[in-house]
């Protein structure tokens, strides 16, 4: 008799990776995906600690799932719960200890010895804690089990962790260093990709573009990596998230140029437009330079898009500072971008600071910024109609007969099928912008569809 496990998951996209692959890992030892935590046997809050206060709604998910299996032990049903991902491995035992009813912790890690785990929490009966930075080749193992793939385009972790110690950021304490995959191993699972389907993948490493995995004669760059998977047969198109200013190499910025199957779209954050904030941060870089990419970017590949991340409020950031942040912004011309009130993340120096912002102060600058980045998406946007865009078709719309893709740059796209098809992917004109979408025209042209 199956079982089910819902998988909640939290933050980036990394985490949907390993989400998917915890599937894969439970999938031999009986379980099957649900989204109803009343059907659940078993669930995993699969956690992100880069937003505010993550460890407090962590806990507050807990404190309801108690409750629930509490109830199901009235009626002889068993639950398990487990906290997993970055707020696992930075709480630790901390969690067991402040909710009883959780049965496991492991940190981004060690999922992959979820079986392991499972085991040892039945052969002893008491909660199992496991945060330790497995010396073991995670990926290797991963490697021989079978992947559930549900969709066309797929996450594939190629670089984890980070030697770039941001004074605002914990990911160094909770993914370890970086460690880049070996190329081989790569390639095998986009091999098993495109066979189940896949025709897009997105890279992903917290520092995506410091890729330096294991080639067969050494060292392989991001660069050298996306010409080797642009040949792998099936897959069609290739992005990768998150880069680093600092990582942004020569022979990247060429790929662009030449290589089709590389998207248009560049998701480059800075956090600031200040350089002292940018100092204070250890970004180790200045605007002078991330400006300077986005231009040779341009130049590469005319139509390039580019996307950020921003920080407001720093610890010690005046009002001229933050004005910096809204030129560089109006200088750069963003496609879109995320932004965030910076939140003191426990154990990170800017944490310690004294000069903390004030919250009111940080809401009103929040609010401007993302008034001038979503003007400029609006903008964007609206620059694409009449345009003609490869567009590949994801899944069916609200609509009878629609389609629902992404263009070139991760825009919904949605259209009239005709004789298209999910996994298509078809040159469409961009006919008019929603608040969250475009609506496009397929014209049926046989030579217009790449199946």
């Amino acid at each position: 008799m199956s079982k089910k496990v819902l998988i909640k998951t939290y933050g980036c996209q990394m985490n949907v990776y390993d989400s998917s692959r915890m599937r894969d890992v439970l999938a031999p030892l009986g379980y099957e995906e649900t989204e109803s935590v009343e059907a659940a046997d078993f669930v995993i809050l699969n956690t992100c600690h880069i937003r505010e206060k993550a460890a407090d709604k962590v806990y507050s998910e807990l404190g309801r799932l108690r409750d629930i299996k509490l109830e199901r032990a009235e009626t002889g049903r068993e639950m398990l719960i487990a906290v997993a991902g970055c707020v696992g491995q930075a709480e630790g035992a901390e969690i067991t200890k402040r909710n009883k009813a959780v049965d496991l912790v492991f940190g981004p890690q060690t999922y992959h010895r979820l079986p392991q785990l499972m085991k040892q929490l039945q052969d002893t009966g008491k909660s199992v804690v496991e945060t330790e930075f497995d010396v073991s080749d995670k990926f290797a193992d991963l490697e021989s089990r079978p992947q559930i793939s549900t969709s066309v385009a797929a996450f594939l972790t190629i670089q984890e962790g980070c030697d770039k110690f941001c004074t605002f950021c914990v990911v160094p304490y909770t993914r370890g260093a970086e460690f880049s995959r070996p190329v081989k191993q790569i390639l095998t699972e986009a091999e098993k990709l495109a066979a189940k389907g896949v025709r897009e993948v997105t890279l992903l490493g917290q520092n995506v573009n410091a890729y330096r995995g294991q080639g067969a004669s050494g060292p392989e760059s991001l660069a050298r990596l996306v010409t080797q998977l642009s040949q792998v047969k099936g897959i069609e198109r290739i992005r990768y998230v998150t880069s680093h200013p600092r990582d942004m190499t020569d022979d990247l910025i060429e790929a662009h140029a030449q290589n089709d199957k590389l998207m248009p779209y560049l998701h480059l954050p800075i956090q600031s437009g200040n350089d002292r904030i940018l100092k204070a941060m250890n970004r180790g870089h200045t605007t002078a330079h991330y400006v300077q990419i986005i231009e040779r970017m341009r130049k590469a590949r005319a139509d390039m898009a580019i996307s950020g991340d921003f920080i407001v409020g720093f610890p010690g950031e005046t009002d001229a500072e933050f004005e910096d942040t809204l030129r560089l912004v109006k200088q750069v011309n963003y496609a879109s971008a995320y932004s965030f009130k910076y939140s003191p993340r426990p154990g990170t120096p800017a944490a310690e600071r004294a000069d903390q912002i004030d919250e009111d102060v940080k809401n009103e600058r929040l609010a401007r910024l993302q008034s001038l980045i979503l003007e400029q998406t609006l903008a964007f946007n609206a620059s694409c109609v009449g345009k003609s865009f490869d567009v590949l078709l994801e899944k069916a719309g609200r609509q009878a007969g629609q389609l629902i893709g992404r263009s070139p740059y991760l825009q919904s796209v949605h259209l009239e099928a005709g004789n298209l098809k999910i996994g298509d992917i078809a040159k469409v004109e961009i006919k008019s912008i929603g608040p969250n979408s475009l609506s496009g025209h397929y014209s049926p042209v046989e030579s217009n569809i790449r199946s």
